[in-house]
């Protein structure tokens, strides 16, 4: 079982240290050739490419300039620990023991528009490429060309020795459609996080988001080989609600707890 989770446009620039050693990327020969296409634009290319003002472009320009390999501790994090946003300030990685991080490396995944697919101790330098930028690389007309299915080819491959071949989604639809759904051979998950409001259950984004962080936690902390320990989910007020599931999507429920949508 591996859980997929997206990347985070917050940046913890300088995270304190962690509890065993980082590893490197499997893709990043083929994000230095997304780099060296990057390096090459303009401030005003960046800014139209990326939908963004001039100081994010200023700042990511600044970031491609300044990519060097080889990465190390010193040049370069882990990404479970750069990124930050409410995906990742529920999966608190800072709270992680050394066993947390041996097993979250072998079932969680971060997909990337720039990296491909993370394990949470590889290492990463800071950026932003969201995966449904319109970037062209030789024949390909944008990042889910460039990154076709080498992706879901991978996954597959590090699942082949997993007792339950099943992927807990967990990622935005922007960054799980790099995975080709309509040709994934594996079974998909997609647990979604809801709350009892006026009229009926709604999906509020920023509790989601964190629901999500909590979720991949979760399974880290009890060490869930199967996707049915995932029904005794119950953080933050949610609980499964079997009767608003179906196979493949599962719905957990919680009281409203923040002001009305």
């Amino acid at each position: 079982m591996i859980v997929l989770l997206s990347p985070a446009k917050t940046l913890n620039e300088n995270p304190q240290g962690y509890p065993c050693k980082p590893t490197i990327p499997d893709f990043l020969d083929d994000a230095q050739v997304l780099v060296n296409k990057l390096q090459k634009l303009s401030l005003k290319g960046l800014e139209r490419l990326m939908s963004i003002n001039r100081k994010l472009a200023e700042t990511n320009r600044e970031r491609f300039q300044a990519w060097a390999r080889p990465f190390t501790p010193e040049n370069a994090k882990p990404a479970a620990y750069l990124f930050r946003g409410e995906v990742y300030i529920g999966l608190d990685a800072a709270t992680l023991t050394a066993d947390d991080l041996a097993f979250a490396q072998e079932h969680l995944r971060i997909l990337s528009g720039l990296y491909g697919l993370l394990r949470p101790m590889d290492l990463m330098r800071p950026y932003r490429l969201e995966m449904g930028t319109v970037l062209k690389t030789g024949r390909k007309k944008n990042l889910y060309e460039f990154w076709g299915s080498r992706l879901a080819d991978t996954l597959a491959e590090n699942m082949a020795s997993h007792q339950s071949k099943v992927i807990i989604n967990l990622a935005s639809e922007e960054y799980f459609r790099s995975l080709q759904p309509k040709a994934l051979d594996i079974p998909v998950i997609t647990p979604t996080f809801k709350e009892e409001r006026e009229g009926g259950l709604k999906s509020i984004q920023v509790y989601a988001k964190r629901a999500r962080g909590l979720m991949a936690r979760y399974i880290i902390d009890h060490r869930l080989e199967a996707p049915e320990g995932m029904t005794s989910f119950d953080r933050d007020g949610y609980r499964f609600s079997r009767q608003d599931s179906d196979r493949e999507t599962w719905v957990f429920v919680r009281p409203q707890t923040g002001p009305k949508a």
